[in-house]
């Protein structure tokens, strides 16, 4: 087994659909991979998957490991982009050493784990008994983790390949709790002699929720809320509003419609070239390519969402919080407390949603931030609804499986791996519950990007990542 076969079967896995709730085609790829491999597999009714590799002559007393990755991949793509991901490949190009998706999301989160996990079935390296592992949805609430019966895996160490810093062993997490504010808005007409026109917030970096929330990245949605807010005294109507996607990435772009005389709109325009300044000057530093204009509209009339709801609206988005709400006290440079203000969708008529994420390692913390971002939305007349909560991962004071990893790392490459707690949630948490006494630590190679288009990969990272792999599973004892 090496990196070369590693990325061998990554990109086999590229071309295979599998969207969170929609991992139909990925399930049935690793049940036809064991049994062309005569591999016991078994698969429950959340389309976990487990495959069985036994242990080899004279390793039968080693223990068992399990290794797990998810089988699902966020979906996000650039604005224009021509790409279906239910059916369409993911498009990539190697270069400079990393493995870009220019245009979307790549899926090495968490598809080189699956991959990774199927080099090593598929090899003839002497080892014990191995379990792998493939979870669903990890990225919409770790609905796969959550349905997992306690006695699906049989092994008591566990291997998480969902990380994405090479030279860095995880320990712990971050749990999540969700949130969803709800509007209901009656459709009023848009007044005689008013003009339609497009406002947008685009081309932000992005990224991930709980890695990258500590970055000082812009949130698209919350830009766009900040200005809608600071034209409230000006005379428009807002026809409709669209932001942001999954809850575990920052939102890169978002647009409102609005309706106003030509002269509001000279002047709102005025307002918001000063604005896209002021925006420059906040954000330049790090977002080399984000944009914040205005553009004719396009579409049909449309009727507006009534006054009342649309100010409650605005407001609620300029006051929400977004980002780091409280470091550790404990380690060092780690973000405990975090909130993302992820998405506002009218996917349904007469309805507004706002999603957003709650991520602490304390659970009384992220319970606190999930009741900050409701009490900031139902003071402005929401619905507020919390959801798919998990906990956090708490490092353990002995573990064999850590020491295990960090000496292997220390005789491949001469030097020590960070070992450390991650803000972003892994489903170790979860396990933690499932499985009482089980083992645990993360690691994976260099990824960048993850939770947004342009997601990449980093080949050298790839070769070392593969290589400490295969040196704890070949000789764990």
């Amino acid at each position: 087994m090496n990196s070369e076969k590693v990325l061998s079967f990554f990109k086999e896995i590229t071309k295979i659909p599998r969207e969170s709730g929609h991992e139909e085609h990925i399930i049935a790829y690793l049940q036809e991979f064991a049994a062309s491999h005569g591999l016991p597999c078994k698969t429950d009714e959340a389309g976990n998957v487990l495959i069985t590799k036994e242990a080899a002559q004279g390793y039968e007393n080693v223990p068992t490991i399990v290794l797990q990755s998810h089988s699902d991949m966020v979906c996000e793509k650039n604005e224009g982009v021509d790409h279906d991901f239910a059916k369409d490949p993911i498009r990539y190009v190697i270069e400079n050493g990393w493995m870009i998706a220019p245009d979307t999301t790549l899926g090495a989160d968490c598809g080189i784990g699956i991959a990774a996990q199927l080099s090593l079935l598929d090899s003839d390296m002497p080892c014990g008994k191995i379990e792998c592992l493939f979870t669903t949805s990890e990225e919409t609430g770790l609905d796969g983790a959550m349905a997992l019966s306690p006695d699906f895996i049989t092994g008591k160490v566990l291997l998480n390949l969902d990380s994405e810093d090479e030279g860095e062993i995880f320990v712990g997490c971050a749990g999540g709790l969700d949130t969803t504010a709800e509007f209901h808005y009656k459709e009023e007409p848009v007044q005689d002699g008013f003009l339609y026109e497009t406002i947008y917030v685009k081309d932000a970096l992005g990224g991930h929720s709980g890695d990258d929330i500590n970055k000082g990245r812009a949130n698209a949605v919350q830009l766009l809320g900040r200005f809608l807010y600071s034209i409230l005294d000006l005379d428009w109507q807002l026809v409709s509003i669209d932001g942001g996607n999954k809850r575990n990435a920052i939102a890169r772009e978002a647009k409102a419609v609005i309706a106003a005389e030509e002269d509001t709109l000279d002047m709102i325009n005025e307002r918001l070239e000063a604005y896209a300044e002021d925006v420059v000057e906040e954000y330049g530093a790090i977002e080399k390519e984000l944009k914040v204009g205005f553009a004719e509209y396009d579409g049909d009339a449309q009727n507006a969402i009534d006054e009342m709801t649309a100010w409650n609206l605005v407001t609620a988005l300029c006051a929400s919080p977004h980002g780091v709400l409280a470091m550790s006290q404990e380690i060092e440079n780690f973000v405990e407390t975090s909130t993302n203000l992820a998405s506002v969708k009218m996917t349904e008529p007469g309805v507004i949603r706002i999603g957003s994420s709650q991520r602490s390692c304390v659970t009384a913390a992220r319970r606190a931030a999930a009741a900050k971002m409701e009490a900031c939305f139902v003071l402005a007349g929401a619905l507020v609804r919390h959801e798919s909560e998990y906990p956090g991962w708490a490092p353990a004071a002995v573990s064999p499986v850590r020491d295990a990893c960090v000496a292997s790392y220390r005789r491949l490459f001469g030097t020590d791996p960070k070992v450390k707690a991650i803000h972003a949630g892994l489903e170790c948490g979860l396990f933690t519950e499932k499985f009482p006494g089980l083992d645990m630590v993360s690691f994976g190679p260099t990824l960048r990007g993850v939770h947004a288009p342009g997601e990449r990969l980093d080949l050298a990272s790839l070769d070392k990542f593969v290589d400490l792999l295969v040196d704890v599973v070949r000789n764990y004892r």
